[in-house]
């Protein structure tokens, strides 16, 4: 599971096994109790999230747009595509 950014106690990670076929590209989001997901293609928008403040939900979503590069390019190196 390799983290690639930390933010106010949440962890924005990717699962090394994402499925086959592989999903989307796509942020795993986990802390304070709470799990969220978070499309990055062909838009930055939430796939689902559970226990997360929605204004806490938000600050996280527009960070992950704000960095959507960094995610994007861990995502390409890790599973090598």
């Amino acid at each position: 599971m390799p983290v690639v950014l930390r933010y106010k106690g949440y962890a924005l990670f990717f699962y090394s096994s994402e499925g086959i076929p592989r999903e989307p590209m796509h942020v795993h989001v986990r802390g304070h109790g709470g799990v969220a997901k978070i499309w990055l293609e062909p838009d930055v928008i939430p796939a689902n999230s559970s226990g997360i403040p929605a204004r806490t939900m938000r600050e996280i979503v527009r960070l992950v747009r704000s960095q959507r590069a960094l995610f994007i390019s861990s995502w390409k190196e890790f599973f090598d595509e």
